[in-house]
Formats: structure tokens, C-alpha cells, sequence
């Protein structure tokens, strides 16, 4: 063992101090809500470990669903689930979109790691990119029963809310065999 691997990294460190910590906000949050006391104190301690996190935006189902997946995850599993990104306002996926373009050149480029406004999940505020790693495998492993599930192969941290599973694509801007983007988007002409 090197030197390095005796000392936790500093991630394990802060993980460790969030558990602890919604130990002991446990009470303050059983006087609150006492029938939602461990859901309660895990995302008062998840807000503290990951302060720039905004869930507003996100629909009223997907926001709850994401916050009781992760309370699973944390008080069965000892699974931290951080938000990195959920709802963006279409000026800031415009503004995302363009800078993917300039990056590689071509909008059919960029839609592989970024989508327009119009066809982006973050703008419906249904999409979640999460954190950490272990964090994501975890909701791609058990999601399903809280109706997030990854969308792409080429994006481990990007979860969607949807009712049911959606075929996963190898990026965002694969379009589905067979089915028109009128019709994906639901803007077809009736």
C-alpha cells in the first residue's frame, strides 16, 4: 500500500462527514416530520455536501422521485447521490447547444453531447445529471422502481423521469429506428 492509499481521499472524507451528519440531524428532523424523519435529515445533509445543487425547476414527480431514490440509496446502501444539473431554461441549453457547436464544428456533432432546446429533457425539467460516479451506478441499477433511468450510453451521470423505460441511445442526438423527430418531439403536423 503506498503512502497515498493510507489516507482517504478528500471525497471519502466529505461522504463520511454526510453520513455523520444526518445521524445527527436525525432528531431535529423526527420533530419536524416525524414520519419522514430519515428522508428529511438525508437531503438536509445532502444540501450541505453539495451546496450548489438547485432542484427547482425539475417537475413536482421527478423531484420526488430523484429525492426518494437517493434517500434509498443513502440510508440502505450508505449511497450518496449528488445533482450536478437538473432543469435548465432553454437560453441556457441554447447557450450550451451553441458552445458544443463551436466546439466540434457542426450542429450534427454537437447533438451528440448536447441537444437544442426544443428537444433537450433538462428544459422539460424531467433530467437529472448526477454525481458521483458509484452514485449513478447505483441509480442505474436500481432507478427503475422510482422511474429514473439513464438515457444514454455515452452519458453515465444524465437520468431521466419517465413512466416507463425508455430505449436507451448511444448519445443525444441518436435519433430512434424508424421514428421521425416529429414525431419523438410530438410536434408532428395534424
Amino acid at each position: 500500500m503506498t503512502d497515498l492509499q493510507a489516507f482517504p481521499t478528500r471525497e471519502r472524507v466529505f461522504e463520511a462527514i454526510t453520513k455523520v451528519l444526518a445521524v445527527v440531524l436525525l432528531p431535529a428532523a423526527f420533530l419536524r416530520t416525524p414520519g419522514r424523519a430519515r428522508h428529511i435529515a438525508c437531503q438536509w445533509a445532502l444540501a450541505i455536501r453539495f451546496p450548489a445543487e438547485n432542484l427547482d425547476g425539475l417537475t413536482r414527480e421527478a423531484r420526488t422521485m430523484f429525492t426518494t431514490a437517493r434517500s434509498e440509496a443513502f440510508w440502505r446502501d450508505g449511497q450518496l447521490i449528488g445533482l450536478t444539473s437538473g432543469h435548465r431554461d432553454a437560453a441556457e441549453q441554447h447557450r450550451l447547444f451553441e458552445a458544443e457547436v463551436r466546439r466540434t464544428g457542426s450542429p450534427h456533432a454537437a447533438r451528440k453531447r448536447v441537444l437544442p432546446p426544443a428537444e433537450s429533457a433538462h428544459v422539460k425539467g424531467i433530467a437529472m445529471d448526477v454525481r458521483p460516479r458509484e452514485g449513478a451506478r447505483w441509480l442505474e441499477t436500481n432507478g427503475g422502481r422510482y422511474q429514473l433511468y439513464r438515457t444514454y450510453d455515452n452519458e453515465w451521470w444524465h437520468f431521466e423521469h419517465r413512466h416507463r423505460a425508455p430505449r436507451r441511445q448511444p448519445n443525444p442526438g441518436c435519433r430512434e429506428p424508424g421514428v421521425s423527430t416529429a414525431a419523438r418531439t410530438g410536434w408532428g403536423i395534424r
